[in-house]
């Protein structure tokens, strides 16, 4: 750890499992951090023991660190910076009471990966709605393939600080950038956020072929269908397309698709060995946001005109009580196409 704290205090709202890998993180290179939470017991347990007691229970945490329940909201401005690393549909809820006094001052930074269900906007669409455009410019969306855990315990990652405004991002990596948390720049905030949250739906997909017994072929093109409908949606967004191969493209959906250490692939693992969507969901015992970014995906390719037939039948399954043999099926027996229909610029 560094010999005293750097300069300014950074704040992380949320203490989930990114929440909470990101807080240690930083304080254990330095910085005073807050970590804020609802939970009384999770703010005691970290300043009282120095360990989550939900999230990565098993890592001590940095003594430097400080848990809160509570934020006085005109005294948002005195952070450095403002990690936000709660789940999608809990942002706008969170960050209201701050809207009214948060200017430019702090650097804003999105840890969060999913769609607003009720307006499908992504994080930084939330933030132009709540404070304005000039903060939503500035907006910085950290993201890439990162297992909380792994991070927490220092082992190599690499992710991606994307925003409209460079200097915000060179300031978020600066912030973050150690050798073993390799931070790159990116200024699409768009790509990362749109591959963040729908490589979640496709990991679900991944995991209930696992569950129905499927092996490394299926897996490989599933992945990779995953990404190409994953790219259609954000090019018709706007994003780049040069996004979805990177970091937060097809590494976070490589990551994610691949391991059980993601809860959206157990998600669907369970779905595909015949469990129902409600007692998989219980037996996660945390937030899946593939589940809730499916339903919101959806309704987004609606508007969009966007084919995603992945993405169609983990809808299907998650709402609408599809078996998962009958998903697979509908799939694997679609007409043939071409496999690249995007027209040259």
């Amino acid at each position: 750890m560094s010999g005293s704290s750097k300069q300014g205090k950074i704040l992380v709202l949320g203490a989930g499992n990114f929440g909470t890998c990101l807080a240690e993180h930083l304080a254990r290179e330095g910085w005073s951090v807050d970590i804020w939470s609802r939970s009384k017991v999770l703010v005691d347990g970290i300043n009282k023991l120095h360990k989550n007691p939900k999230y990565l229970s098993t890592i001590t945490l940095a003594p430097t660190l400080t848990a809160i329940n509570h934020i006085e909201p005109a005294q948002i401005n005195d952070y450095r910076a403002i990690v936000v690393a709660v789940p999608m549909q809990a942002v706008r809820e969170t960050l209201k009471p701050f809207a009214q006094h948060l200017n430019t001052t702090p650097v804003l930074i999105s840890a969060v990966k999913g769609i607003e269900i009720s307006t499908g906007f992504f994080f930084v669409d939330v933030i132009a709605d709540l404070c304005g455009t000039d903060i939503a410019n500035k907006t910085v969306v950290l993201s890439g393939p990162s297992f909380a855990v792994e991070v927490a315990q220092k082992l190599p990652t690499a992710v991606v600080a994307a925003s409209k405004d460079a200097d915000r991002a060179n300031a978020v990596q600066k912030i973050f950038h150690t050798s073993f948390f390799r931070v790159y720049t990116s200024k699409d905030p768009l790509g990362l956020e749109v591959a963040g949250a729908l490589k979640n739906v496709v990991a679900i997909a991944a995991g209930a072929c696992a569950g129905l017994g499927l092996q490394m072929n299926s897996m490989a093109g599933l992945i990779t269908r995953g990404l190409a409908e994953i790219t259609h949606m954000g090019v018709k967004l706007g994003a780049n397309p040069i996004t979805f191969q990177g970091l937060g493209g097809v590494g976070d959906l490589f990551l994610t698709c691949g391991s059980e250490k993601s809860r959206n692939y157990s998600l669907g693992f369970k779905l595909g060995q015949g469990m129902s969507v409600h007692d998989a969901l219980q037996s996660l015992g945390s937030v899946a946001e593939g589940f809730t970014t499916a339903k919101a995906a959806h309704s987004l390719a609606k508007k969009l005109g966007v084919e995603t037939p992945i993405a169609e039948q983990v809808y299907q399954v998650l709402y609408e009580h599809k078996p998962t043999k009958a998903a697979l099926m509908d799939l694997i027996t679609r007409d043939a196409k071409p496999e690249f229909t995007f027209e040259r610029p």
